[in-house]
């Protein structure tokens, strides 16, 4: 059935999600605005997309207002690795909370839809398992990782508001660890981290003993379930989970890893960082049956494309650095 082009606005578009949905969104058809303002990011995320007519690439920060036209408007915007939400914590939170304030008001005046891209860091460190929608979650307000967590909570709760009270078209998921090609080799992430770290032969870091668990999804799968979400009628606002049902624990990653880099890297151990999540599972039953939507993507299939982009980086010499020179972040992390 031929898909009627829109124009749809993604927030956040020259990151590692934000790319790939902005690729899928032009191979529809669809006139795709990109907007970010690349702290995280930068305009090679989205390079090969500059010379489609559909395209636009607009620099610009969602803490202040947006005046475009758009039918859709996915919401991605925000620093989601440790290393980088954590580097200026104050502005993280202005991005989940002002951000979503000013994509909200853009809808109301347009009468669009808008995905608010949220997280399964709003469960925190939970202490039910797997993550339904339906749980509260059990966040520290105050700890180092509140900026992210709350934001992603206080934007929500915004999202609902403006929905009861304004009538405001909304969608929101929850996203569970996310992985592939395009995710910043430095960012302090799980499998960011193993996989530089095992094709440089360095040691590989688990923090704690290496028995957290997470579930990763790979970031075809992703997109796809952000798409079925906003393609889903009216009434389906969500919260739904996002993510890759199949859990595993850090250290069976990292060995994984070494095996399919045929790396020599050896296992070191570190104190695990304050507020890790010992365990991370969705629950995806709401997403199989409201969106019909599920992975597909093996995580050997997953981890060898990922890794293939990363030695492609290497190779290349074109490894960006840290932001703000932050350290390394837990690598139990998203």
């Amino acid at each position: 059935m031929p898909v009627t082009p829109q124009r749809i606005v993604v927030t956040g578009g020259a990151g590692f999600l934000g790319s790939h949905l902005c690729e899928l969104l032009l191979s529809q058809g669809h006139e795709v605005l990109c907007v970010d303002n690349f702290f995280t990011s930068s305009r090679r995320g989205v390079e090969h997309l500059l010379d489609y007519k559909r395209f636009e690439l607009l620099r610009h920060d969602v803490t202040m207002p947006l005046n475009v036209e758009a039918d859709e408007i996915y919401n991605l915007a925000c620093p989601a690795s440790p290393v980088h939400y954590q580097h200026d914590p104050v502005q993280t939170t202005k991005t989940s909370v002002i951000g979503a304030i000013n994509m909200l008001e853009l809808a109301k005046r347009l009468r669009a839809k808008v995905l608010q891209a949220s997280t399964s860091e709003v469960y925190g460190d939970p202490i039910v398992h797997p993550q339904t929608e339906s749980y509260w979650g059990n966040v520290n307000p105050i700890g180092p990782r509140s900026c992210y967590d709350e934001g992603k909570r206080c934007a929500e709760t915004l999202f609902f508001d403006y929905y009861h009270q304004e009538k405001v078209r909304i969608k929101v998921v929850r996203i569970f660890n996310t992985y592939g090609p395009r995710m910043h080799p430095n960012d302090g992430r799980v499998v960011s981290n193993f996989i530089m770290q095992a094709l440089r032969g360095d040691d590989i870091t688990l923090f704690g003993d290496g028995e957290q668990t997470r579930s990763f999804c790979y970031v075809s799968d992703l997109i796809d379930g952000l798409h079925r979400m906003m393609k889903s009628p009216d009434s389906v606002v969500g919260p739904i989970n996002l993510g890759n049902p199949e859990e595993c624990t850090v250290r069976a990653l990292a060995e994984t890893i070494i095996g399919l880099t045929g790396s020599r890297s050896k296992l070191v151990r570190r104190p695990l960082p304050p507020d890790d999540p010992r365990q991370r599972q969705p629950d995806i039953t709401k997403a199989r049956e409201v969106l019909g939507w599920e992975p597909s993507v093996s995580m050997q299939l997953g981890l060898a494309s990922t890794i293939a982009y990363f030695d492609t980086l290497l190779a290349s010499g074109e490894v960006p650095e840290l932001i703000g020179g932050a350290g390394l972040a837990s690598a139990a992390e998203r």
